[in-house]
């Protein structure tokens, strides 16, 4: 490295964060910031329309807030007749047009980019340093140093560990309230009558406007309606939605956060991840005002507890297994599945109102929450065996938040357990029952949830049996699935024979 010479310090579209490692040090009289709109990024997936503008939008204002800050920010925009389409390619251009003596870059989200950044590393002049996303409350290397020698490895134990590392919802060693977990109280079904408060939306600002004419021109074919975006796209609009979310919502969250309702797809869900996953939040800080509200008396200790676990707990883990499997677990088909994605999936234009309801909130809202995605869309595809590369890339397209760290343990893990077990211990498998016991969806679809294997049949219910049926070898080892499996084996050979006809024809009238 020539001495005297500044860093080009890289920005992703999921760093936006002051307190991002890459900048950490930095030095406005000779560093360079390089910030840079990747077609090629875009359009690996068809992103829905509104996260293109939630990241393009984000980027531009956190490069001018950097630039009011004295920063000097080499920015290319997707009009640049200069853009060279790849962050890569960006690089080795601000290298070949600036004195700067290193690169100084925050690890990925993604695999294949930080593989092929660290390839580039071999080739540049200059070297290349890659900090820790010290943004996430566990490091690849603790998450790898936990695993390590054990058989399975369970969110629950790893969250207890998390818990004790920041002191969240602690009472010394011992767990706020006695118990670690208050899942069970978190379960119920929406009553008749109740409504959530309002939401606050976050009216477009000048920059998203822009970014929003930009997308409706140039990305037209992309999933996803544009004109009823209202994520939030910098710290304030962000903060503005955690302040609405801690003062209005979090008392009802724990009740009712596994419940569903028809075209109500937000009810007291925080709608924080599309941010927190940018980087205009910091999920420490978001758990420990979650913590606060309970022991300030504002919120019941199961809602607060439950929202704590899905970031410290479940978003953290899920990470750390991505890390710790990839690239083999971007392979893993463990019931292979070799089904077709349904044409409904991108229409909405099925009779199951469940699902057209949550394909509906995704296109309008580039949004479903946990349980519309786990048991709804997820658990339909798994019932259908669709193949899991189908799944993941309807997930990363439809969805604000959706990034591959993420998403991809969610959808090859829980929500199609093609990864066999290695995020969750059972398939999260259901029939209509569940959906019936959790929404007030059966009521008004045209199906009948109450019908087995009639011609007014829920499609669900089918599914469901012939699922178990065609993957009953794969499943017998999976202490979870005694009880199902145990009703399977009793059913007369006949009944069984019923459902395996009504699934195949489920499956060919869906195109699967």
């Amino acid at each position: 490295m020539k001495s005297g010479l500044g860093a080009l310090r890289l920005v992703l579209g999921d760093q936006l964060s002051d307190e991002l490692s890459a900048l950490e040090g930095l030095d406005p009289a000779c560093d360079l910031v390089l910030m840079a709109e990747s077609v090629a990024e875009a359009t690996a997936w068809k992103h829905h329309k509104q996260k293109l503008v939630l990241v393009w939008s984000a980027m531009r204002q956190f490069a001018e807030r950097l630039r009011g800050r004295g920063v000097r920010v080499r920015y290319v925009a997707l009009d640049d007749p200069a853009n060279t389409r790849s962050i890569s390619g960006e690089i080795v251009r601000a290298l070949a047009e600036e004195p700067l003596g290193r690169v100084i870059r925050t690890a990925c989200g993604k695999w294949g980019l930080e593989d092929h950044l660290l390839a580039l590393a071999q080739t540049l002049s200059v070297p290349i340093e890659t900090r820790e996303d010290d943004r996430f409350l566990c490091s690849r290397a603790r998450f790898a140093a936990w695993a390590e020698g054990r058989k399975e490895l369970r969110m629950e134990y790893f969250y207890r560990e998390m818990r004790r590392a920041t002191g969240l919802l602690m009472d010394g060693d011992k767990p706020v309230g006695g118990q670690w977990n208050f899942d069970a109280d978190n379960r119920k079904k929406l009553p008749t009558g109740i409504r959530p408060p309002a939401r606050l939306r976050t009216p477009p600002n000048a920059t998203t406007r822009e970014v929003m004419a930009m997308v409706s021109t140039g990305f037209d074919a992309h999933f996803g309606q544009i004109d009823t975006f209202s994520w939030p796209t910098n710290p304030d609009e962000a903060n503005a939605i955690l302040d609405h979310f801690m003062a209005d919502m979090l008392q009802g969250f724990g009740d009712w956060q596994d419940a569903m309702s028809w075209q109500r797809p937000f009810l007291w869900h925080s709608l924080i991840s599309p941010a927190l996953n940018i980087g205009l939040l910091n999920p420490l800080t978001v758990c420990r005002r979650a913590e606060a509200a309970y022991r300030e008396g504002k919120a019941p200790l199961n809602a607060v507890e439950g929202f704590i676990r899905q970031i410290l707990g479940w978003r953290e883990f899920v990470r750390g297994v991505y890390w710790l499997k990839m690239p083999e677990y971007a392979l893993r088909n463990a019931l292979d599945a070799q089904g077709k994605l349904p044409w409904f999936y991108w229409t909405g234009e099925t009779d199951m109102a469940c699902v057209a309801d949550a394909v509906r909130a995704a296109r309008d809202h580039a949004y479903a929450h946990h349980i519309q995605r786990l048991m709804v869309t997820g658990n339909l595809a798994m019932l259908l065996g669709v193949h899991p590369d189908a799944v993941d890339d309807w997930y990363m397209v439809v969805f604000a938040d959706a990034y591959d760290w993420v998403e991809m343990p969610n959808t090859r893990g829980m929500a199609t357990f093609a990864d066999g077990g290695i995020v969750g211990s059972k398939p999260y498998a259901a029939s209509g029952a569940y959906i019936d016991r959790m929404s007030d969806y059966c009521k008004g679809c045209r199906y009948d949830v109450k019908d087995r294997n009639g011609q007014n049949a829920c499609p669900f219910n089918a599914l469901y049996w012939d699922f178990l049926d065609r993957n009953e070898a794969r499943l017998a080892g999976l202490g979870r699935m005694m009880m199902p499996l145990k009703t399977l084996s009793r059913m007369p050979e006949a009944e069984r024979t019923a459902f395996r006809a009504k699934a195949a024809a489920t499956r060919q009238a869906m195109g699967v």
